[in-house]
């Protein structure tokens, strides 16, 4: 009676051990769709024992991808995830999809930028009638929140087919012809990171209700031609045909940032221009920028830069 006990028991360890077994190769497993690739498609997933090391080497720890792909035309495809384990990035190169998150659901079109973030339900697929191209690539890490900060809310981008991004996604997808190698993948974790950090200097622009459109660059371009001088907010929106209170909310959210605050990094960015290019005072540098208080400046430039304008000149000597 005994050794049936024992046997039922070792049988019962066997089970417990298979289970944690089969639960630590769920934890490995990337949460993609077994949509089934066409004629040049592609669908990339980086090995456990990889993603495990990228997790844990100090040079990827904070961002690396897991899987990629790119589904060109992709009629049928749709996905759902109720409780993803990874960070999301899907690139519309062409044609319309959908979106599912939250409230309702938003049409995908060519040039829009999807972000789903980790732990958030979303679903999503290709429209029938003008079915998606898309790339796409699952990435997890330490630091992604702070990539994706500086991006916004999404979960849309619309920023437009550009042709840099298509060959970042493309130079990420040649990861899969270079075999199991480290520094390979080591190297796709920094491409994956150039390509969210340069997402976030990309100009933005967007469409108002009133049919006007806001772009960056446009008020960029306002900003420098008045760097002699100087520019209020209300000038600023009026340039734009906006009032205060709408082009400072719309600015922010489109740059993280309030407008004058823009403005006078950039009159310092050509303060220090000035200071290492010539040999004018810094009272006639001032000048220059349209602040006649070189004093006024000097608390300026110090708060941008981080010291004086002297100390600044000093450093950057001989």
């Amino acid at each position: 009676m005994l050794r049936l006990w024992i046997d039922d028991l070792g049988r019962g360890m066997d089970y417990l051990v298979f289970r944690a077994l089969k639960m630590l190769a769920m934890l490995d497993q990337v949460e993609t769709s077994n949509w089934p690739l066409p004629a040049n498609g592609v669908r990339f997933i980086t090995p456990p024992r990889l993603r495990r090391y990228l997790a844990r080497h100090s040079l990827t720890s904070g961002c690396y991808p897991q899987a990629l792909g790119f589904y060109p035309q992709a009629l049928g495809h749709h996905m759902q995830r109720l409780q993803p384990e990874d960070h999301l990035l899907i690139y519309c190169r062409s044609g319309q999809g959908w979106l599912d998150i939250g409230d309702g659901r938003l049409a995908v079109n060519g040039g829009d930028l999807l972000i789903l973030p980790k732990g958030v339900a979303h679903a999503y697929g290709a429209q029938v009638s003008r079915p998606w191209t898309i790339y796409w690539v699952h990435f997890d890490g330490e630091r992604v929140a702070d990539y994706l900060k500086p991006l916004g809310r999404g979960p849309v981008l619309h920023v437009g087919v550009q042709p840099r991004l298509l060959a970042e996604f493309d130079a990420l997808l040649g990861l899969r012809k270079q075999g199991l190698s480290v520094p390979h993948f080591i190297h796709a974790a920094h491409q994956l990171q150039a390509l969210l950090t340069w997402l976030a200097i990309l100009p933005a622009r967007t469409t108002l209700k009133s049919g006007r459109v806001l772009d960056v660059d446009a008020v960029h371009a306002v900003m420098r031609a008045h760097l002699h001088d100087s520019l209020n907010l209300d000038e600023l929106a009026a340039q734009f045909k906006l009032s205060r209170f709408h082009f400072a909310k719309t600015y922010r959210a489109l740059t993280g940032q309030a407008p004058i605050q823009d403005f006078i990094q950039l009159k310092m960015a050509h303060a220090c221009r000035l200071l290492d290019e010539g040999s004018q005072s810094i009272r006639q540098v001032a000048e220059q920028l349209g602040y006649e208080d070189v004093y006024y400046f000097s608390r300026l430039f110090r708060k941008v830069v981080g010291m004086a304008p002297s100390h600044y000149r000093a450093l950057h000597q001989g």
